[in-house]
């Protein structure tokens, strides 16, 4: 007799070792569970091999040619991941519904001698989780936005903010982009929109109820993520701050925070080409012998003149309400990150919104 296979309703209210993912690579990459490993009891080919099978010639057929693949790869898994496991190893396992792949992985590790949960209803019931969490919980969080125009270090702000003590949500680190043109790193891709939406949530939960959390001023979308729309309607009303720079300190702050892209140029060219319809050939032919010349400074200059602070003057989240304070970073004349963040907690850290 195996040990205990207990199906559960919502896998954080349990304590366990590890949590498997047991779908398909491409079905984990769309969105999965955060911390969660994937072990797939099929793989992509596989999986669309046996729903062939099972359309074209029959249910039993899928499951015996089916049935051989899964116990093949689950012994695969262990043999792999989980050697090292003691008799209190105790995971949590998930497939599309909790059905027979999660199942078929659960039986085993129960016959090993390892207490087993199965997520009730599995990543279906989880994705239905979230959606009706961020409706609920995010109304509750009590926001302050950082805002100013690009270059003035909004993103090293909420670092020294949370140094300082303070609550932050970082979206564009969820989302893995700057939050511009130039924001994704060269190489580099975006988590899915289901999967930032399990990753806001996630962070959420962390935060204390009693504190105001600070976030960054973002537009409805960050890269190609668009913000949830309960979130992004609490930010539309939060509490303002706006930081300020002095324009030759913003243009040496992109040349440091982008240093990346000169060593990408081009990747630097296939954005100007994104931003040929809005500026033009002779603007964005400017840019680009700039990029050539290696003029950074100059280029940065051009880009906030002439791209960002326009934009960031005709934003939504700017036209919706004035800032209540607006504090200037100028580290030449004594106002640094640090400071401004311990004037910001202090002020703002358990404000009652």
């Amino acid at each position: 007799m195996g040990a205990p296979i207990k199906i559960i309703q919502n896998w954080a209210d349990v304590k366990a070792d590890m949590i498997i993912d047991v779908r398909s690579p491409a079905e984990f990459e769309i969105d999965h569970i955060p911390g969660a490993t994937n072990m797939p009891v099929l793989n992509n080919s596989e999986r669309a091999e046996i729903g062939t099978m099972y359309k074209q010639i029959s249910a039993f057929h899928a499951r015996r040619y089916g049935g051989a693949i899964v116990a093949r790869n689950i012994s695969k898994h262990i043999l792999a991941y989980l050697q090292d496991k003691s008799a209190k190893f105790r995971p949590i396992i998930y497939c599309w519904r909790g059905g027979q792949r999660s199942n078929s992985f659960a039986q085993i590790c129960s016959d090993i001698g390892w207490q087993t949960y199965v997520l009730d209803g599995g990543y279906k019931a989880y994705r239905k989780g979230v959606l009706t969490d961020l409706e609920t919980k995010a109304p509750s969080i009590k926001l302050v936005l950082i805002s100013g125009p690009t270059g003035t270090g909004k993103t090293r702000l909420l670092k020294e903010i949370r140094q300082n003590g303070g609550q932050i949500l970082d979206l564009e680190a969820l989302a893995n982009h700057r939050g511009s043109l130039l924001g994704l790193r060269p190489g580099e891709k975006q988590p899915t929109q289901k999967y930032f939406e399990s990753l806001l949530l996630h962070a959420i939960k962390k935060l204390k109820s009693d504190e105001t959390v600070f976030v960054e001023a973002e537009s409805s979308k960050i890269g190609e993520i668009q913000i949830p729309k309960h979130f992004f309607n609490l930010m539309k009303t939060a509490p303002l701050i706006e930081i300020s720079m002095p324009l030759e300190k913003r243009a040496q702050f992109l040349v440091k925070e982008y240093k990346y892209l000169q060593t990408h140029t081009e990747a630097l060219f296939k954005l100007f080409d994104a931003m040929f319809f809005r500026h033009g050939e002779d603007k964005t032919n400017v840019w680009r012998e700039l990029a050539e010349n290696k003029s950074w400074y100059k280029l940065a200059i051009e880009l906030i003149c002439s791209h960002y602070d326009p934009a960031y003057k005709s934003s939504s989240m700017r036209k919706l309400r004035k800032a209540e304070c607006t504090i200037q970073i100028d580290i030449d004349n004594g106002t640094t990150f640090e400071q401004a963040a311990d004037f910001i907690v202090k002020k703002y850290k358990t404000k009652l919104l």
